[in-house]
């Protein structure tokens, strides 16, 4: 029996992970990569070193592949068309990639099939942005690059029209929202395969610091079966609508008032589902693969009452294997994450996932586990 090789374009810790739960199956991996240092390059033993917006080395690289996929969004969408045209399946493929792609695109589409979102539309100039702050309640606004922001980068939050210059400098359209006065952040992340079959983890709380993901709560505290439901709902029929195949993260305000309002999207495994590795019966990280290869997709549902998972950044403390002896002796339920990174102030290095009963206890582990490692506390 010959298996089939997933061809994973992006090194980075995602695609690390995901390589890690095809592992039991059998699955083998082909990774286009920028350098071998890449957290992925480092565990994956079929390796190309490369440039993913060349379409030549895209190209080279998708031969002997069975399925394409990714752990960024940024291929061009043109060359994901011409590998289709080669007859290679692109799993999500470019006409539901675009969406995570180009804000742009996701918000005309997002507001077309009748899904709630933010005030928001494409400004030309800081005076544009004034005047679409004066269409609403006025300043702050949110302006955002259409292309290629993530974990905060390429997203402003201006107070007046003379603050709203740098947009611009990019050379790409802005894309001008509302600031929404929310209760929270949540994420609702699902999974689907080529033929139509879809499953919903529950919905989660997300907590930024500066633009990234801090604490990822699962389930969402305090959220009410309807509104959950109404969440879930909501990311299935964007997976649906877009065609999406994979793994879709769909990020939504939870308003003061109760409503919910869609954020971003990304078509990947994503950083609010980490927890889903020691905490769901399948992980989002297994589902994906088993979507991309249209195997029947695993159980969502979690293994525990809570679980949180929050990230370890880098600070100036590099040594966090040190760390190990401390916070495995103190907490031997404590599941460890590591990328491979070098470890840089304010970088993603790795995440800690807890699980338990009580919810307090469980975010105090977590949260003292990743400040261990991180070094900002020694005791």
């Amino acid at each position: 029996m010959t298996f089939p090789v997933v061809g994973m374009v992006g090194g980075g810790q995602l695609a690390r992970m995901t390589h890690e739960a095809g592992i039991p199956l059998g699955i083998k991996f082909k990774l286009l990569s920028d350098t071998p240092q890449d957290s992925a390059a480092q565990v994956v033993s079929d390796v190309v070193i490369g440039d993913y917006r060349d379409l030549d080395t895209l190209r080279a690289f998708a031969r002997g592949c069975d399925v394409i996929t990714f752990d960024h969004e940024h291929v061009p969408t043109e060359h994901l068309r011409a590998l289709e045209a080669d007859g290679i399946p692109v799993r999500p493929g470019p006409d539901a990639l675009v969406h995570a792609q180009d804000k742009g695109v996701m918000r005309a589409k997002l507001d077309e099939i009748g899904v709630p979102c933010p005030r928001h539309r494409i400004v030309s100039d800081p005076e544009d942005v004034a005047a679409f702050a004066a269409e609403g309640d006025g300043f702050p606004v949110v302006l955002k690059t259409v292309r290629g922001g993530y974990d905060g980068k390429g997203v402003w939050v201006v107070r007046s029209a003379a603050d709203a210059e740098d947009p611009f400098r990019a050379g790409v359209p802005v894309l001008a929202e509302e600031k929404v006065d929310f209760a929270r952040e949540l994420a609702a992340n699902v999974v689907r395969s080529p033929h139509g079959q879809a499953v919903a983890y529950p919905v989660v709380e997300s907590q930024q610091v500066d633009g990234v993901c801090d604490t990822v709560i699962a389930p969402a505290p305090g959220i009410s079966d309807e509104l959950a439901l109404r969440a879930e709902e909501l990311a299935l029929r964007i997976a649906k609508e877009l065609g999406v195949v994979g793994h879709l993260a769909v990020e939504l305000f939870e308003t003061r008032d109760g409503r919910i309002l869609v954020n971003e999207l990304a078509m990947r495994p994503h950083n609010s589902g980490h927890w889903t590795q020691d905490g769901a019966i399948t992980s989002q990280f297994a589902n994906h693969v088993r979507a991309v290869l249209d195997l029947p997709l695993g159980d969502p549902r979690p293994r525990a009452k809570w679980t949180v998972m929050v990230n370890v950044l880098g600070g100036d403390y590099p040594d966090m294997y040190s760390a190990y002896l401390h916070c495995m002796a103190r907490d031997p339920q404590l599941k460890i994450h590591m990328y491979g990174k070098d470890v840089k102030p304010g970088r993603k290095v790795g995440h800690v996932n807890t699980y338990g009963d009580d919810l307090d206890d469980v975010l105090d582990r977590a949260r003292h586990a990743a400040a261990y490692l991180r070094g900002t506390i020694t005791e």
